[in-house]
């Protein structure tokens, strides 16, 4: 029998949700978030600890992790979100208009973890009032939006679950994300030599032309169905007058398959290696594997759940993968298998972020027949 939400839950859900995005926590300045959750998870009667992952992510906080028991000999389930945003541009001041949550201003919500937060707690709630049919895990995360680096700093030996599941997917609900990629962080420097722009421009060679060189014979964007690759930032000279003498460029390379991600980072070093010695400059390229791929089988614990779950609710269960990646790609390489659920929220990283009233109420019942298909 999956638990039930009353409409008084319907209604802390909304309000817990909006609280949350109120407060801001882009990513290592989580501390003020963390606080208002382990003082919701106290309320509910939870022991909550922090870890000591502040000075490895850079963050002013730790992993919050609480523990729910289940009944004699019932296995755990982790429920996992992120507590940090990317960073704000603006205030958060939430409104509802037609049954939508948005923010006021133009700058993200926050959705973006802070829907699944919310459901989380939510859920918690009633399984405590109910009595939950498996023992739970709840990890509240930092940094997520640092290619993961809180979960990556958390120790994962200390959990019990069997599977879990994390909620961070901007998709439509009955999205199940079987399959996310691999990811590389690339930092070209190159350097040139610095010289009169107007007086002795060829005694110089100029970094930032090196590395527009090298640009313009990447293939960036889409390379094909499972793999990208991105330049998102550029900086490097002085001042116009002067041959610029350093460039620095950070891109990035990602795919399904770990290979292909491999061989984007290698032709990326490559060409700029090239571009650079055809105009006389020097170039080190650091590469950095920030995440790497998994796919998880349809009849992994965690996916038949999942699928039984939204079933259950009417919805057909949809089998996706994602360019993008989550807490899940640290806990499957870590051995633990963790689905990734689409929550419902629209246009992340936006300022037009957004998501349904009803989107939320229905994460709810999802997250609640999650739990039950999982005993």
């Amino acid at each position: 029998m999956t638990p039930r939400a009353t409409d008084e839950d319907r209604r802390r859900l909304v309000d817990d949700f909006v609280r949350y995005c109120e407060i801001p926590s882009p990513s290592r300045r989580e501390r003020a978030m963390a606080d208002a959750v382990a003082a919701d998870l106290r309320a509910l009667g939870l022991e909550v600890t922090e870890d000591a992952s502040g000075p490895e992510t850079g963050s002013d906080t730790g992993n919050l992790l609480a523990r729910v028991p289940g009944p004699e000999g019932a296995r755990t389930i982790l429920l996992c979100a992120h507590l940090d945003t990317v960073p704000l541009e603006g205030p958060v001041e939430v409104v509802r208009e037609d049954g939508v949550l948005r923010n006021r201003h133009p700058a993200i919500l926050g959705a973006d973890n802070k829907a699944a937060v919310a459901t989380i707690l939510a859920a918690t709630r009633v399984l405590l009032r109910e009595g939950p049919p498996v023992g739970l895990e709840l990890l509240f995360t930092t940094c997520e939006e640092q290619a993961l680096a809180g979960a990556k700093a958390f120790d994962a030996s200390v959990l019990r679950s069997e599977f879990g599941f994390v909620f961070d997917h901007a998709s439509p609900i009955g999205e199940l994300i079987v399959a996310a990629p691999t990811y590389y962080r690339l930092v070209a420097h190159v350097t040139g030599k610095a010289a009169h722009a107007g007086i002795r421009p060829e005694a110089g060679h100029n970094a930032i032309a090196a590395a527009a060189l090298a640009l313009s014979r990447l293939r960036l964007g889409r390379v094909d169905e499972e793999t990208t690759a991105n330049v998102g930032r550029i900086e490097g000279g002085t001042a116009p007058n002067v041959v610029a003498e350093r460039c620095r460029v950070e891109l990035e390379a990602r795919s399904l398959d770990p290979q292909k991600a491999s061989d984007k980072v290698t032709e990326i070093v490559d060409t700029f290696t090239d571009a650079a010695g055809d105009v006389s400059c020097d170039v080190d390229v650091v590469v950095e594997e920030m995440f790497r791929a998994y796919r998880l089988p349809r009849n992994a614990p965690p996916v038949v759940a999942a699928a039984s779950a939204l079933e259950d609710l009417g919805f057909e269960p949809r089998y996706v993968p994602t360019g993008g990646g989550s807490d899940a790609n640290v806990f499957i390489n870590a051995g633990l298998p963790v689905l990734n659920v689409a929550n419902g929220t629209e246009r992340n990283h936006e300022p037009d972020e957004r998501v349904a009233v009803a989107a939320l109420e229905t994460m709810l019942d999802l997250t609640l027949g999650i739990v039950a298909r999982s005993a």
